[in-house]
Formats: structure tokens, sequence, C-alpha cells
């Protein structure tokens, strides 16, 4: 039994259906990750699941006792609390009962009844495990509980929000981008925990590579209707593509046969036959359809002006070492005894955890910080734009398009001059959209923002700290070949594996201590390399000798295909009484047939079909093809007999 769903929901913001009637459910066990567009409305859908909003209609259900717990994208805690306080707000009232417990018998003044009873509530909702899962999950994200959240880094805000989540021990557990601020190391355990999770899960996040360890089903949020896919990320994305196929040749094929039919009724029609009236009735329907369609939301137009390339040297290390001195008076050592060579078009990943130094190795590289010691060249001519992933470059009292071009309509791309609002749009902005103020959009929207910014400049050095986070999948992969195919040298901060393995030429990893050390590939080689370096070192552990010093991305329902034009006919021609005989009966063969291939199509829609079917799923759809093109003749020759019959008249 679901432990909970959701029924026919509609939900609409203005005139456009985020939750068009929609169909949702949540099974024991399930680790489901929702995916779709920026705007698509996965947000909206986590609140009706958690009970947040009431949808305009349809419903919603949910076992009886169903506990949930949800990690927004920026957790809220309230107050001026330390970590364990913060985790321990998972436990509700299991807590307010063991902070009634310290009050009572703290107070000299107590009773042994009083105390008792507080005890048995405790007992009551085993609150007494209760604390000792705080410590544990306190232990295990290695942080320390008298910490005061004030002051905690991003990733480790949201290592504390996910902790007190977990110590409530959902049965369901909603995610929305928990990888957003997480190092790599924060990445995997997350991965570890969930897969150790007996609830279910649901959860949104862009980290393909996540969603294919932890994912049990993808369901994706397309134009208001939610789509199933059993398995990972990697086998939606093959069926996303054969569906996106054949959602397009279905498109073209009904756009050929409405073109068609409206040539026909241009022509004239002769409303006292039945079969011209039966045909105006079905060129009507075939017009509201179309004008019902939601087309899938177009891809961004990325492109980056390289400007001058510059000299071929960006920038030479060797032996470069930066300290820091904190308000305690502690030494901390940044980055120690760092060489390397940086070369024009490199691609440069950089990865630590959080507070490892990523940005002032960064600052170090482009001439922003100066070495303590060690010597620093760079080369000549280097213009950097620079991706904030905090967007305080972003002014939220500005409009997007004052953002792009301050006090003016135009901006120069590549030399050339473009229409701030055509440029905008190549950026998913539309004009209303444009018009608003900065603190108006999403985190998705802001980042575009930040990069149509980043890109209306020219530059042969780009500085991208986490551009991953809030971007739908589909720009992120737009993303990716830019900026691999730009010619100038790209540093990236990312704990995104599968957007680094996919852009990076080699990666400079943090190994502790303020040592960084650079691997050729990306975080994949990089891991491989430090796994083999480790086994050799313990292998020469072992033996006794010396250690190895530190290496240097089915078809949807489709409409009868268009007929072609055919020749004109010969005129003044009467039918035959066989010609007039299959005239007659065109119109239910023509309708026999299109309702085979709906039969069709609707098993060819549902993924579960392929994998019950096996071979018989491409037999179905080589039937659906047949089809098409005995259609595409039957209205050929409709058409043909009619023209005939008409001249003749």
């Amino acid at each position: 039994m679901a432990l909970l769903s959701l029924i026919k929901v509609y939900q609409a913001y203005g005139h456009v259906p985020l939750l068009d009637h929609a169909d949702f459910s949540v099974e024991p066990g399930e680790r489901i990750a929702l995916v779709g567009r920026n705007g698509a409305g996965k947000s909206t859908l986590l609140r009706i699941v958690l009970g947040e909003i009431t949808p305009d209609d349809g419903e919603r259900r949910a076992q009886t006792g169903l506990k949930l717990a949800a990690v927004a994208q920026e957790p809220e805690f309230g107050g001026a609390l330390t970590i364990e306080q913060a985790v321990a707000q998972g436990l509700g009232e299991t807590q307010a009962l063991l902070d009634e417990y310290t009050r009572i018998a703290e107070d000299p003044n107590h009773t042994a009844d009083e105390l008792d009873s507080i005890s048995q509530r405790i007992d009551a909702v085993q609150g007494w495990q209760m604390g000792a899962k705080v410590q544990a999950a306190l232990t295990r994200l290695a942080l320390d509980g008298s910490r005061p959240l004030a002051g905690l880094s991003g990733g480790q805000r949201k290592r504390v929000a996910i902790a007190r989540a977990l110590v409530a021990q959902p049965d369901l557990l909603v995610l929305d981008e928990p990888t957003n601020h997480l190092d790599l190391e924060g990445i995997q355990w997350l991965e570890d925990t969930l897969l150790a999770f007996a609830g279910s899960v649901l959860l949104v996040t862009h980290d393909r590579r996540f969603m294919d360890r932890v994912s049990t089903r993808i369901v994706e949020l397309d134009r208001g209707n939610l789509q199933s896919y059993p398995g990972n990320y990697s086998a939606f994305r093959q069926r996303r593509a054969e569906l996106d196929h054949a959602e397009q040749l279905a498109n073209a094929r009904f756009d050929k046969l409405l073109a068609q039919e409206e040539v026909w009724i241009r022509k004239g029609v002769e409303a006292r036959r039945t079969r011209s009236v039966g045909r105006v009735a079905r060129l009507e329907d075939m017009r509201r359809e179309r004008a019902e369609r939601r087309n899938r939301q177009g891809n961004v137009n990325l492109a980056i002006d390289t400007g001058n390339l510059g000299s071929k040297r960006v920038a030479e290390l060797e032996n470069v070492s930066k300290v820091w001195v904190a308000e305690s008076g502690e030494r901390i050592t940044a980055v120690k005894d760092f060489s390397a060579t940086i070369l024009r078009g490199d691609k440069v990943g950089i990865v630590g955890p959080n507070g490892a130094g990523k940005t002032t190795l960064l600052k170090l590289i482009l001439g922003q910080l100066e070495a303590d010691s060690g010597s620093i060249k760079r080369g000549n001519g280097l213009e950097v734009a620079y991706f904030d992933q905090l967007r305080e470059q972003l002014d939220p009292e500005r409009t997007v398009v004052d953002t792009i071009a301050p006090g003016g309509d135009t901006i120069e791309i590549g030399g050339q001059k473009k229409h701030v609002m055509s440029y905008l749009a190549d950026f998913l902005f539309p004009g209303a959209r444009a018009r608003s103020p900065v603190k108006s959009l999403s985190g998705g929207e802001r980042n575009r923002l930040l990069l149509a910014r980043l890109f209306a400049r020219p530059a042969n050095v780009l500085v991208l700290d986490e551009p991953t986070n809030d971007l739908d999948i589909e720009t992120l992969e737009l993303l990716e070949e830019l900026i691999r195919d730009y010619d100038g040298t790209v540093f990236l901060v990312s704990h995104d594996r599968e957007f680094l393995d996919n852009i990076v030429t080699q990666t400079i990893a943090w190994e502790g201590s303020g040592q960084w050390v650079e691997y050729a590939g990306g975080v994949t080689d990089w891991l491989t390399q430090q796994a083999r370096r480790q086994a050799t070192q313990a292998a020469a552990g072992r033996s006794g000798g010396t250690p190895a010093a530190p290496g240097a991305a089915a078809t949807t329902s489709a409409p009868a295909a268009a007929p072609a034009a055919s020749a004109a006919p010969k005129r003044g021609v009467k039918l035959s009484f066989k010609e007039q005989r299959e005239l007659d009966e065109l119109p239910d063969r023509i309708a026999k047939l299109e309702a085979e291939q709906a039969a069709l199509n609707a098993k060819l829609a549902d993924p579960n079909y392929y994998v019950s079917a096996g071979t018989e799923a491409a037999q179905t759809a080589a039937r659906v093809a047949a089809i098409d093109e005995d259609l595409l003749g039957l209205l050929e020759r409709w058409e043909g007999l009619e023209a005939k019959r008409s001249g003749a008249a």
C-alpha cells in the first residue's frame, strides 16, 4: 500500500497549470528522484506532498500516522542554537519531554511523582534512545555539538539539517537539492546514508551521479504531467531520449496532416455529404488539439565571447605557500609548497572540502592574492570573468534588464550589437520576466542571469564557482558542451562529479594540511590514482618499505501521418461502382487503424511495458510505424477519390 498518493492533482499559478490533474504515489522503501525544468513546478509538488499547501483540485491521501521530514534548499533553524540543539529539533515532542525531564530533575523542589510521570512518558516514545541517536548523528557527521550555528558554512548547515531530519526517523524523507553546498566527502556520506535508510525518499537534485547511485525510480514533471521511469538516471535518460524523438515525429506528422486538411477546407466543402461533414469535424478536433499542445520549454542559447586569447602561459607557480592567521591567533596553512603550470585552454577542476582553501588557491593563481613564499609568473592580457556561487554580484533591487545592460538597451557580443531583450530571451527570460526585479527570481533563474551577465563580456579566463547549483539538467548539459568547446582557460570549483568529469583536463585536489596535488583527468581519475597510491603506501608499510611520495543521457500517442499532396485528379470523370464503394468504406478503415494505433501507443507510453514485453515492444513500435504508412496511403486515396467525384458532380 502506498505511503502517500496524489490523485488527479491540479495546481496553477496564472493560466498555465504546473500540475495538470497529475497522479503520484510513494511506495515503502522507494527512493524517488523528481526531475524537470526550472519553473516546471517541482518545489510546488514537494510542498503538496508535505501538506504545506492544498492543491486547487484533486486529493492528497496519506497513511494514518505517516511521519514526514524535509530538508529545504536553504535550511532554516531559528534562534541562537548550538549544532546539537539544532539536530535535536528533529525529535519534536520527544525533545520537549527530555527538556522537561532535565528541568524537573534540576529543580531541588521536585517530587518523585513528577519525575516518575515524565519518565514514563519518555519511555512510551522511546525517548531515551533518541538522545543517543542525536549523539550518533553528530559523530557520523564529525560535528561539534557545542558549536553555535552562527558562522557555519552553507555545507555545514546542510549537514546539520540532514542530521535533524534523520534523527526524526521519518517514513518519508523529502530532500530539495540536498547536494548543494556539500563537498565530495559529504555527498558520498549522504549517498551511503540514504542507501542504508529504511524509509522512503523523495528528492529533487541536479546531481546526475548522485541520482544514478541513490534512486530506484525517476519521476519527470513535464508540462503539468508526471511520468514514472523505473531505475536510475542513466536508464531514464535513454528512455527520455527515445520518447522525445517519438514526440517530435508525432508532432511533425500531426502538423503535416493538419496543414493538408487546412488546404482541403479552403478548396470548399460539400457539407451535405456525411463524409465531408465528418472530415470537417475531424479538422476542428485537430485545430483544438494543436491549440492545446504544450511544447517542451526551449533550451538556453549559450555563447561565450573569448576576446583576445592572451599569452599561452596563464600562470606558473613554484613552491607557493599561503598562511592565514585566525582571530584566535592560530596559523592556518591554506596552501603549502604548491607548484603547477596552467596553460591557455586548460580546464582545471579544483576540489576539496568546504573551508580547505579553494578560493585562496584561485586568488593566488589569478593575482588577487600574493603568496607568502614561492614564486608566481602570470601571463599577459588575462581577462577574467567570475561566476560567484553566492551570487553576490547580483543586486536584488535591480531589474534583470538593468543587470545585463545598465542604462542601455543593447550589449555587444563578439563585436556585434544585440538588443538586451533578445539576449535575455536566449537565457529563457521572456519580456515580462526580464523586467522583474532580481529578488523575485528563483534560484535557477538567478544562476541563468549570472551566466548571462558572465557571457555578456569578453573573457579568456573563466572562473566558475559552483555553477551547477539550482540549474536544471538540460541547461547543465548545454553548459558542459559550451565549456568544452571554449578556447580560453577554465577554473572550475564544483562538487558535481559528472560535471567535472565531462569538462576538466586536470584536477587540483586538496590532500590535507595545505597540500594541493595536481592530477591528470577528472574527479574519477583523481580518486582512482589516489586509491592506487594509498594501496601502494599500505603495501609498502606492511612490507617495511618506504611509503610512496604524494603524487604529482518508447513513443507517445501519435496521430495519423499527414497525406502528401496528391497529383491533381482528372476532372469530369464519374466514379465507378467499385470506386464509390471504396470511398464509402474509407472512413471506417481509417477509424479502425487510428483506434489500433491509439491502443498500441498507450502500451508504448507505459515504461513498465518495456520491462515485461521484451522484444514485443520493438514489434509494437514497428506496427505503429506501419499504420502511419497505411493511413498516409488511405488519406491520399480519400482525397483523390473525392476530388475526382467532386469534379464530376
